[in-house]
């Protein structure tokens, strides 16, 4: 860039040297013109027969600049010159002297001299009654004038480079300035890998920078929460699965050829093989869980859901089913997913219960939160174990681990409360029992 912005003023300086050269040759075309007319004017009120006395006259009138000078030819011959003295002496030039005397009408030319490029102007001069032949010489020397030319423009050349210099290290500078936070995500991208993605940029200001430095660090968000997603995944998988595979295992090495044990080892291990599909379907979906597309967006009616799911789940055990309180009002979300939450949430509370206690389903709004609950009076949930019964294989220790699942369900629940922006929970109700509940974002006008 600065190469092309020098390249433009190198060439705006040569125009405006060019420019200004050609107007100074017409200058000194226009000086002598002037001295033709001068001459002209003189000659109608001259007097007198003598040509010399005619020339002589008028070179005592008229005093040249410093860059011109005047002289007279008579008869061939360069005869008076006008003060002070020129650059250059052309009245001593035969050459020039003989070229200028042999012109019969005005004449107009360039020629060399020791000064440099003169320009000149020879008007014949004739007086009536003297019969020799005369001339005025006008000399404007090119040099001195053009010195003028060079030095404006060599002045102009030192401001616009100066100008550039000064502007090309103030870009620099603030260039460099600019950029640093770029060459920072560079660095800090060069500098992550798989195994750290805990960087992140300092956030100055709030302008385009500022902007792509947050981009940035959002960007680092989603894919340490995808990195450490995969991670658990495969902790998860390789931790869970490793039990049901030895057992298989274990059943096939030991296998006899007596067909009640066939029998009987064939029904364990499709027990087995049955609990694994179940488990990695539930990991797959804790996996898919922190994805774009894990939802999909749209209006569920909570009286239709909370209605919809009881009677989904009247199949899952004899219990003594109930629709408790039902808010009349839509919220924003995946009503399949939904349903998902609370059929877990109803599975879990048949695995919890017996065939006298009750299961209640309800949601409610308050402000700007929606609730889903599903409520059992089986033995509840301990202190101990309501914040962590939301993790991955975590059972609650009131149940024992033979009658308990793979402790994913909750999980599951707790990872689509999640993608809704809600949050999910369990209280210890008065009367007993547990009562799970999935708090959701709500509008404020939910009134129907």
């Amino acid at each position: 860039m600065t190469l092309l912005v020098g390249s433009a003023l190198a060439g705006s300086v040569f125009v405006t040297w060019s420019v200004l050269s050609a107007r100074l040759d017409a200058r000194l075309t226009g000086e002598l013109t002037h001295e033709a007319g001068k001459l002209r004017e003189y000659a109608r009120r001259a007097t007198g027969p003598d040509l010399s006395e005619f020339l002589s006259g008028y070179l005592a009138q008229n005093v040249p600049d410093t860059h011109e000078t005047f002289f007279s030819i008579v008869d061939g011959r360069a005869e008076r010159r006008s003060a002070p003295d020129p650059p250059a002496r052309l009245d001593r030039d035969p050459g020039f002297v003989a070229t200028a005397a042999a012109a019969t009408e005005p004449a107009y030319g360039w020629t060399e001299s020791r000064a440099g490029p003169v320009r000149y102007a020879v008007l014949p001069v004739r007086v009536s009654g003297d019969g020799r032949r005369g001339a005025l010489v006008v000399l404007e020397f090119r040099d001195p004038l053009r010195a003028e030319v060079t030095e404006a423009t060599r002045v102009l050349a030192l401001t616009a480079f100066g100008a550039l210099a000064v502007a090309g290290l103030a870009g620099w500078l603030v260039a460099g300035r600019v950029l640093a936070p770029i060459r920072l995500v560079r660095q800090t991208a060069d500098q992550i890998g798989e195994s750290d993605l805990t960087r992140r940029l300092e956030v100055r200001g709030n302008d385009d920078v500022a902007a792509l430095a947050t981009t940035f660090n959002r960007m680092l968000d989603r894919l340490e929460s995808a990195f450490a997603a995969q991670r658990t995944f495969l902790d998860d998988a390789a931790h869970e699965l490793r039990t049901p595979i030895t057992v298989i295992r274990g059943h096939l090495e030991l296998l006899g050829g007596d067909p009640g044990e066939l029998a009987e080892t064939r029904a364990l291990l499709m027990d087995e093989l049955d609990r694994m599909n179940r488990m990695v379907d539930d990991l797959l979906v804790l996996a898919k869980a922190d994805r774009p597309d894990f939802l999909t967006p749209g209006e569920v009616d909570l009286a239709d859901l909370v209605v919809e799911v009881v009677a989904k789940a009247r199949g899952l055990g004899q219990r003594r089913w109930r629709v408790g309180a039902v808010a009349e009002a839509s919220v924003p979300g995946d009503g399949q997913r939904l349903t998902q939450a609370l059929m877990q949430l109803a599975a879990n509370a048949v695995r919890h219960t017996g065939p006298g206690d009750t299961i209640e389903v309800g949601s409610a709004v308050r402000g700007r939160t929606a609730s889903l609950w599903v409520r059992d009076t089986g033995p509840g949930v301990a202190p101990e174990d309501a914040e962590r019964v939301f993790g991955r294989f975590v059972r609650g220790s009131a149940v024992p681990r033979a009658q308990d699942g793979a402790g994913l369900g909750l999980a599951i629940v707790a990872s689509i409360a999640r993608a809704h922006g809600g949050t999910a929970r369990v209280e210890s109700p008065p009367g007993g029992g547990a009562r799970f509940v999935l708090d959701l974002p709500a509008r404020p006008e939910v009134a129907r």
